[in-house]
């Protein structure tokens, strides 16, 4: 019966004028060995889970002893969330330490500095909503 009124439907669906709005991407999985890789700063890495305009979701590893620019994103609200070792985030002048499990939000504007101070490896999730890349203002190109 649910099946003979579902296929009755059909023609109406497809028929039904298309929803105006944002673009609709495909549901798909992503996984890191999967994901588009790149490298930054001294031997850390990132791996693009999402990378839209609308958000970006990067697994980044830290390599012990290495830290970002310290900068600020005018656009872009993001999370930072520590699935394994200890994340030294520096924001406003703050300092926060984050072990596994978490994490802290960064808005638009503020001034702030990733590091790894400890002796392993630092792997998290990095959220930006928007995309982050091109919204980056490095804390001496603020000053001028």
């Amino acid at each position: 019966m649910i099946r003979s009124l579902a296929l009755a439907a059909l023609p109406f669906l497809l028929a039904a004028p298309a929803m105006a709005g944002p673009p609709v991407y495909p549901a798909f999985m992503i996984d890191k060995p999967g994901a588009e890789h790149y490298a930054w700063g001294e031997g850390n890495d990132g791996w693009h889970l999402v990378r839209t305009d609308d958000m970006s979701v990067i697994q980044e590893r830290m390599q012990p002893g290495t830290k970002e620019i310290r900068h600020m994103h005018r656009k872009a609200r993001q999370f930072f969330y520590v699935l394994s070792g200890e994340l030294t985030m520096e924001a406003n002048g703050e300092v926060t330490l984050l072990k596994a499990g978490e994490g802290i939000e960064i808005p638009p504007g503020m001034v702030h500095q990733a590091q790894n101070l400890g002796s392993v490896p630092v792997e998290m999730l990095v959220n930006s909503t928007p995309k982050s890349h091109g919204d980056r203002v490095e804390v001496a190109a603020i000053a001028q």
